[in-house]
């Protein structure tokens, strides 16, 4: 696919629908394993290669299992387990978008920049995200300080 500067019209070419539509995709435990296989592969990628997701996921291992002893009640600790995992999928689809930007335009460009910064904003949304949860949760008037200190 070849990349047309903003604003220029598209051709015809470009527009017009595929000759054939394709066959819909067969799906098969091969393929079920093989995508399990491939988002593997993607963490451990991102495990080696991205310094923020590292240490989000260094986060997330220390604050489950507190969330784990807690005295609250079980959903309380999904929801606390949650809002850490919700960190871990937004920094890996920051990475994701910025490893894209990078490859397609590696020179420095304001709307590159600004795609960035977006999803830098989401990853920094996640982590307000999650501590709203863990302090609504943990609010001294709720009953867990009350089951922690008596």
């Amino acid at each position: 696919m070849r990349f047309r500067p903003a604003g220029a019209a598209p051709s015809v070419a470009a527009v017009a629908p595929p000759a054939e539509t394709p066959e819909p995709k067969r799906r098969s435990f091969h393929n079920f394993f093989s995508s399990v296989r491939y988002s593997v592969e993607g963490f451990f990628a991102a495990v080696k290669h991205e310094p923020s997701f590292r240490e989000d996921l260094i986060f997330a291992l220390l604050l489950v299992p507190f969330a784990i002893i807690l005295p609250v009640n079980a959903v309380s600790t999904a929801l606390m387990i949650a809002s850490l995992i919700l960190i871990l999928i937004v920094e890996l689809l920051n990475s994701a978008i910025e490893w894209v930007i990078d490859y397609l335009r590696p020179e420095q460009h304001p709307l590159a920049k600004r795609i960035k910064d977006m999803a830098s904003a989401a990853v920094f949304l996640s982590y307000i995200n999650c501590i709203v949860v863990w302090t609504i949760l943990l609010w001294p008037s709720n009953a867990v300080w009350r089951r922690l200190v008596g």
